[in-house]
């Protein structure tokens, strides 16, 4: 005999036998057991001695064997061991089913004898769970229970499916519920992780099998029509069944039987079947099937590789808990569903049976996790909760596991539309903690891959449990599992964007993203009570501080998500060098960008580099891993994906349209939120903005429509009695259709959408209308006689139910009554009295009830549970509160389920520019509340990265409101700024002022004005660093004796300063607190602010240094004294960004240079030769670089001295500036072009200085340029001679004043030497050539020496005179004739100086001694003219 059929007959004989020798099978009752047992162990005895042939490759037998079990000789001594409920019989044979069924020997794909309709398979699954009886079942029957059952649903060649399969899984479930063995329970559920991980991923492998065969098929089928040879078509003939390879046919699958015989057909037999009558090459035939068989199973082996691992750590991850009273039979094979793929008879098509399986279990749990919870078996230990628990788990486990066929086949999103959700919104209001969580996790599961096809549902989700939780009085554990639900959400960006885009931008639904923001804001100030629950006394003051800190990380994470989401657009500085990028050139980037997120290679969550943009902390972080591409490759690649993805095509969004219907939707708010004050004002706000038509049926369509409205406001307007109100109210009476309604019901509908006003005569015109509609809609009732009876018994049965249901009316009104007033109504006629019997008893059972407003109802849930009630009636009151919460989640769900909306899936960058605009407000008001009133060094922490966040988010998107904002804020909280004072600090004080000197880092291409603030804390910083040190204990503030911004003291005593011990005390603590602002990381951090300018862009430095020469000014101006801490730096920042190109210099020294003018002006002379010295400095280093002729950079550059030198009178400075233009000369001279001017300008101003060393210096260093570097000069010549001029005009100084005057004469040597100079230099308009040598030469010296002769004394002017005269004689002859007007012109002013009154007490000989001997001169020059 074979070792198979040893291994076969060893597991029967051994059972058999071990059955046999029991002593209950002995007993009386068991004689059929006997028999059955002996009569097996005879069959087994005749198979040997037959000797049956058997396989030996081993204890799995060879498939061409069918070595299943015949039930008629086997199978019977098994089953009829577990009917006698011994346990260890049943232990027994339940031990060697399943062994047979592991080994393979057991099959069970053949008919059952007893009912042929069910398989062997089926009967034996049948009686293995029916062996499980309750709680009662011992527990070793348990245990085989659930290892037959999971061999049996794993099995690879059992093959369970449907009801049997169902019937599986309620055993093991139930198992669960009922066993009292811990281990059992732990066995249990983990059999059932590992059954449905089998199902679910059987499904999707032979999905990927299905698609292979026809990929191979396909394949295979061109090979065939290129190449038609023998081998080709037996190929060929052989794929051509591949398809028809299924477990069921396709007629079976619509009429929903399944035959389980067809599936023992494997292929081979199926490729033999077709191939034999083809051809008789059998090597053909079998090489043909090798490879289709090779190329499948390999596949498959991959698969399930890649799938048992999982399947392992599913099974691993189990935890306690779950409880069933009994799954649902759903074995039937028709479904109706709402959405899903149909066969023409109204059932749902399966394309194979593991798609089946899988449907049923999977519909089979949503329906048993609905499965009510009495009050009274809310303990975690019940059934009813454990049922519920494992329930969802299992789901949970369902969808973290799920695959392609799962996630996006039509019937199981159907499937979670109409079931799953369903049952979260029972489930997602539970109080029961461990419930409410898994219905959290499993609408995380949702959130992240149904998103596209749940937008309703998620909508309500989001509405109705998560902000409702958020915002009444929940219990804490509630709102804590909801924070930590929303701090997942909040940390995907792509999950955020979508919410704004799909919510907050929909006119129908309501702002989820804005609302959600809004109520972080508030639990994160505390702002949101909570109440006592399930024992509590109250929430602690750790467990409120805790929620706090998770909102605030929620706000943070919805911040660091814009940032991810904008950071394709933002330009580091520090990056980037000093390349300057705007938002508007960044257009076909964003293009790309959108394409690589809709194609789904970017990633969602924040990942922001601590060094690149300084987000470090807490948050969402992945790697940055963004592809690029060229804006031809973009375009085209983002073409394709539309054609691809006709889902994605209709997805993909517009910014422009977005923020357009974002725009529309507040205005449509505020009109709804002025409508809810004013109806009037609200409906005349609408129309004017153009949201709302100006036809009545407009508006009656709008309150019909937009459940936002206020219902007491409709009621009032519709029962106005102005025309326009009017013909609204019958617009919107009109608009109802009462066609086949009874009265009341009517009436109930026509109510449902407004409150009742509460004056008659609206109520009046109300009724009468709706009386009008209702007979015009049922005319062929015949019930009533005319539209006036209808009216009265509208406004009866609004009396009635006043009476019975108003607390007031104390005594109520009886049938006979109600019977009585309405009496001769129906045109002098009675109406049936059983028509209004039914009426009165349908009002006294149900009142007419008018939706409540969405702020009464939160009122009302927040009052009842807050005030006024002891903790058990809260405790009541809570879940009443929940239980009426889950039955409108589940009725708008079930409502929601039914209708289809297009989600959109955003892209673009510029979605974070609204969606910041619309929440900015509230989490500026979250992180500046906590971070005054925290110490908590975590919540420090999320408050500055918040603030980083929200400053970098407005800065890229250029929001100068809320930028401003957010840098002022915190700004303050740094306690540097100057009209705080300088006080004791704190940590969280110092790392405020780190995080704001890292966003000035970080984002200073984008702070323009608010530089001001960051700078301003800069310079309060630098004198916190001195007062730390000891050195300027002057400028504390707030001790005994201070006035505001004074300096603290006592009283003095003999010239002493004493201080109180408390005083000093202060002192001693502030200065050691200033200490921490003097770390290494503090300074080196500002020096990198500074440092760091270079690599600003264009208009970033100009707006830095600008800012800066503020805070320098303001410095300089304090009543403590001036500091020059800016002052240095600006001088530091201009050696920095020396490099700069001449445009973006010229920039920075307009406001630097004026800069200087004013500081070298200053009172304090320390201050005024600081800034000279550095002008200076800065000032030879520029003018190393030289300069191209007609650039005039270096006149602007040396302005500073002119200014400087006119407007400061200090003696100090005025020598100062002169030697500092001196050493300019000496040492730059070569350099020097345009400066010229400047040079000259100074030493013309010190030319009339009355110091004596300034003078000498100044005209050394003339001299010394005209000798030597008169050619470099001639461009400024003009300026030089006025020097000179000014010179020989100071008469305190004569030897200067003649040395001056032959240093004329030199220039004017110089004109005569070289006349071509001036002929080539400068040309000017209107001048010509020849001209150019008179006006830029000889005119000015003859000029200035007029003006030598009728300023200076007598004996300078007579030696001006004679200068003039001798350079007329001597270079006269080469004067053009028009030059001797304009010299007639400069003479003749001496003359008519000598015609003024006498102005200096001189001799009146001399005078005319001067006359004389000008008459003299100027005859002689026209002889020599005229000769």
């Amino acid at each position: 005999m074979s070792r198979d059929s040893n291994t076969e007959h060893m597991f029967l004989t051994r059972a058999l036998e071990k059955i046999l020798a029991d002593k209950e099978t002995k007993r009386s009752h068991n004689v059929q057991l006997r028999k059955a047992c002996t009569t097996a162990l005879v069959d087994l005895k005749s198979d040997d001695r037959d000797g049956a042939v058997r396989s030996d490759s081993g204890i799995l037998p060879h498939p061409d064997m069918k070595p299943y079990v015949n039930a008629d000789r086997f199978f019977l001594p098994f089953e009829l061991a577990c009917h006698s409920r011994q346990p260890r019989l049943v232990v027994t044979a339940l031990d060697c089913l399943q062994k047979l069924m592991a080994y393979g020997h057991l099959i069970g794909n053949t008919p059952d004898p007893t009912q042929p309709s069910k398989l062997i398979i089926d009967r034996v699954i049948d009686m293995v769970c029916a062996c499980f009886t309750g709680v009662q079942t011992d527990d070793g029957v348990q245990l085989q229970i659930i290892k037959g059952l999971l061999t049996a649903v794993t099995s690879t060649v059992c093959e369970v499916h449907e009801r049997t399969l169902l019937q599986a899984v309620r055993t093991t479930y139930n198992i669960y519920v009922g066993s009292r063995n811990l281990i059992n329970q732990t066995t249990a559920k983990a059999t059932l992780t590992q059954m449905l991980s089998v199902i679910f991923q059987r499904m999707e492998t032979q999905a990927i099998v299905e698609q292979q065969k026809q990929q191979l098929g396909t394949e295979l089928k061109s090979d065939v029509e290129r190449s038609p040879s023998p081998f080709t078509y037996h190929m060929k003939t052989a794929t051509e069944v591949l398809p028809t390879v299924k477990v069921t046919d396709q007629s079976e699958e619509e009429s929903g039987a399944v035959d389980h015989k067809d599936t023992s057909v494997t292929s081979d037999e199926r490729l033999a079947t077709v191939a034999n009558p083809v051809s008789n090459d059998d090597m053909m035939r079998e090489t043909a099937r090798w490879l289709v068989e090779q190329v499948l199973s390999q596949s498959l082996a991959q698969l399930q590789a890649e799938t048992a691992s999982e399947d392992v750590e599913t099974a691993s991850q189990l935890s306690d808990g779950s409880n069933l009273d009994d799954l649902p039979d759903t074995s039937g094979s028709t479904y109706q569903m709402q959405g899903a793929t149909l066969t023409s008879g109204g059932a749902i098509k399966f394309s194979h049976v593991l798609q089946k399986d899988a449907f049923l279990v999977f519909r089979s749990l949503c329906k048993l996790s609905m499965m009510p919870v009495v009050d009274s078996h809310t303990d975690p230990k019940s059934h009813e909760v454990r049922s519920k628990v494992l329930s969802l788990e299992l789901l949970l486990t369902i969808l973290q596991n799920a695959g392609p066929v799962f996630l996006t086949h039509d019937m199981f999103v159907c499937a979670i539309k109409q079931y799953l959700c369903v049952a979260l919104s029972k489930n997602g209001v539970s109080p029961i903690p461990r419930v409410f969580e898994l219905s959290l996790a499993i609408f995380l599961q949702l959130l992240g891959s149904f998103k596209v096809h749940l937008k309703m549902q998620i909508e309500v989700f989001f509405k109705e449990i998560f902000l409702n939780i958020l915002d009444t009085g929940s219990s804490p554990q509630h709102k804590w599992m909801v924070l930590e639900a929303l701090s997942r959400i909040c940390a995907d960006a792509q999950c955020v964007v979508d919410i704004y885009l799909n919510y907050d931008c929909d006119l129908s639904l309501a702002n989820i993203f804005e609302r959600l923001v809004n109520s972080l804001s508030r639990m994160s100030q505390g702002s949101v009570r909570h109440t006592q629950h399930h024992g509590e006394s109250a929430e602690s003051p750790v467990t409120e501080h805790m929620m706090q800190v998770k909102a605030v990380e929620c706000l943070v994470s919805v911040l660091k998500c814009m940032v991810e989401w904008s950071k394709d657009i933002y330009v580091n500085p520090n990056t980037t060098g000093m390349m300057a990028t705007t938002i508007e050139g960044t257009t076909q980037s964003s293009q790309n960008v959108a394409f690589l997120r809709a194609s789904g290679t970017s990633e969602a969550h924040l990942a922001v580099d601590e060094g690149d943009s300084g987000m470090g902390g807490s948050g969402p972080s992945t790697p940055r891993t963004h592809r690029r591409m060229t804006s031809s490759a973009g375009s085209s690649s983002l073409e394709d994906l539309r054609e691809s993805n006709p889902l994605l095509s209709a997805a993909l969004d517009a910014p422009e349209e977005f923020a357009e219907r974002k725009q529309r939707k507040d205005i449509i708010e505020q009109g709804i939120a002025l409508f809810g004050k004013k109806p009037k004002k609200g409906v005349k706000f609408l129309q004017d903005k153009g949201v709302l038509g100006e036809d009545p049926g407009d508006v009656a369509k709008f309150f019909h429509t937009d459940s936002r409205l206020d219902p007491t406001q409709i009621g009032e307007y519709i029962g106005e009695k102005e025309k326009y109100c009017i013909d609204v109210m019958y617009a919107y009476t009109d608009m109802m259709d009462f066609s086949g309604m009874d009265f009341v019901a009517a009436l109930r509908q026509f109510l449902s959408g407004f409150r009742l006003p509460g004056e008659a005569q609206k109520i009046d015109r109300l009724m009468e209308k709706f009386a009008g509609r209702y007979c015009e809609t049922n005319l062929s009732t015949g019930l009533f006689a005319s539209a006036d009876t209808a009216y009265v018994l509208a406004y009866s049965i609004i009396m009635l139910t006043t009476d019975l249901h108003s607390v007031k009316v104390k005594t109520k009104m009886t049938k006979e009554q109600y019977i009585r007033m309405n009496r001769g109504i129906n045109d002098s006629k009675d109406l049936p009295r059983d028509y209004l019997e039914k009426i009165y008893d349908e009002i006294a059972q149900s009142e007419l009830k008018m939706k409540p407003t969405a702020a009464r109802a939160t009122a009302q849930r927040t009052g009842s549970m807050t005030t006024g009630h002891s903790e058990k009636q809260r405790r009541a009151l809570y879940a009443l509160e929940m239980e009426q919460m889950g039955e409108t989640v589940k009725a708008m769900m079930e409502d929601v389920s039914r209708r289809q909306t297009k989600f959109t899936s955003a892209t673009h960058i510029e979605h974070v520019r609204p969606m910041f605009s619309a929440c900015w407000t509230p989490i500026l008001a979250s992180v500046s509340v906590n971070l005054k009133e925290t110490s908590d060094d975590d919540l420090v922490r999320l408050c500055l990265d918040g603030f980083r966040c929200s400053i970098r988010i407005a800065c890229v998107f250029g929001l100068e409101l809320e930028r401003n904002a957010f840098l002022q804020s915190i700004s303050k909280f740094t306690l540097l700024t100057v009209s705080a004072g300088i006080t004791e600090m704190k940590p969280k004080n110092i790392e405020t002022i780190k995080t704001l000197i890292a966003i000035a880092h970080t984002d200073g291409n984008y702070l323009q004005t608010c530089w001001h603030d960051v700078l301003k804390v800069i310079s309060q910083l630098e004198l916190a660093q001195l007062i730390g040190t000891g050195m300027k204990p002057q400028f504390i503030t707030g001790t005994a004796g201070s006035t505001a911004g004074g300096v603290s003291r006592s009283q003095r005593t003999d010239g002493e300063v004493h201080r109180s011990s408390s005083d000093l005390k202060r002192m001693a603590a502030i200065q050691e607190s200033m200490g921490e602002t003097s770390s290494q990381s503090v300074v080196v951090a500002v020096d990198r602010i500074f440092n760091g300018s270079v690599r600003l862009d264009a208009d970033a430095i100009v707006d830095f240094v600008e800012w800066l020469c503020v805070v320098s000014v303001n410095e300089l101006s304090s009543s403590q004294g001036p500091r020059m801490f800016s002052l240095q730096k600006i001088v530091e920042i201009s050696y920095y960004n020396m490099p700069r190109i001449r445009l973006e210099w010229s920039r920075i020294w307009r406001v630097l240079g004026d800069h200087f003018n004013k500081v070298g002006c200053h009172a304090n002379e320390e201050v005024a030769i600081f800034a000279v010295d550095s002008l200076r400095q800065l000032s030879m280093k520029f003018l190393e670089r030289g300069e191209l002729p007609n650039f005039r950079f270096q006149k602007d550059f040396l302005r500073p001295f002119e200014h400087i030198m006119k407007r400061n009178r200090s003696p100090t400075i005025r020598d100062m500036v002169v030697r500092c233009v001196a050493q300019m000369v000496h040492s730059q001279a070569a350099n020097i072009k345009s400066g010229w001017k400047n040079i000259f300008s100074v030493f013309h101003l010190a030319a009339s200085d009355h110091d004596e060393g300034i003078v000498e210096l100044a005209f050394q260093t003339t001299a010394t340029i005209f000798e030597q570097y008169f050619a470099a000069t001639i461009d400024s010549f003009q300026d030089a001679v006025k020097c000179l001029s000014e010179f020989a005009c100071n008469a305190a100084f004569p030897d200067t004043s003649m040395e001056a005057i032959r240093l004329i004469r030199h220039c004017a040597k110089h004109v005569a030497d070289a006349p071509q100079m001036f002929k080539d230099y400068g040309a000017e308009e209107n001048v010509s050539e020849t001209d150019r040598v008179w006006v830029k030469g000889w005119f000015p010296v003859l000029f200035e020496l007029s003006c030598v002769i009728n300023r200076c004394k007598l004996d300078v002017r007579t030696r001006g005179l004679t200068v003039m005269f001798e350079v007329m004689k001597t270079y006269g002859n080469s004067f053009q004739q028009h030059w001797w007007r304009d010299l007639f012109r400069v003479v003749f002013r001496i003359f008519d100086n000598m015609k003024l009154p006498e102005q200096q007490q001189e001799a009146k000989a001399y005078r005319i001694i001067d006359y004389e001997y000008c008459v003299d001169t100027l005859m002689m020059c026209c002889r020599r003219q005229n000769g």
